[in-house]
């Protein structure tokens, strides 16, 4: 049980530090954050992969697969919303003959 409860505590400690810096950053620099946190979430889903694969417990795997899921659409939602952005930068003067 004191592992679940360590663990428990790290992610709760990560989530409330990671939504403080996140809040703190200025529009300027969302761009590159996105990129950033789009390659942690690729991390994310790779750590997940392997806690579904190892197949511990049914527990270890339920759980791993909710992690594939959530941190993938995170991934993906990053993307979407960081091309978009980057769409907003581009100039729209028509190209010279």
């Amino acid at each position: 049980m004191s592992d679940l409860t360590t663990s428990l505590y790290v992610f709760m400690l990560a989530a409330f530090i990671g939504f403080e810096v996140i809040r703190r950053v200025s529009p300027l620099l969302h761009t590159p954050l996105m990129s950033l946190t789009n390659a942690l979430d690729a991390i994310a889903v790779v750590g997940a992969i392997i806690l579904a694969g190892e197949r511990k417990s049914d527990l270890a795997t339920v759980l791993g697969t909710i992690a594939i899921v959530a941190a993938t659409s995170n991934l993906v939602g990053g993307f979407i919303i960081t091309d978009r952005m980057l769409k907003m930068f581009k100039t729209s003067k028509p190209k010279k003959p």
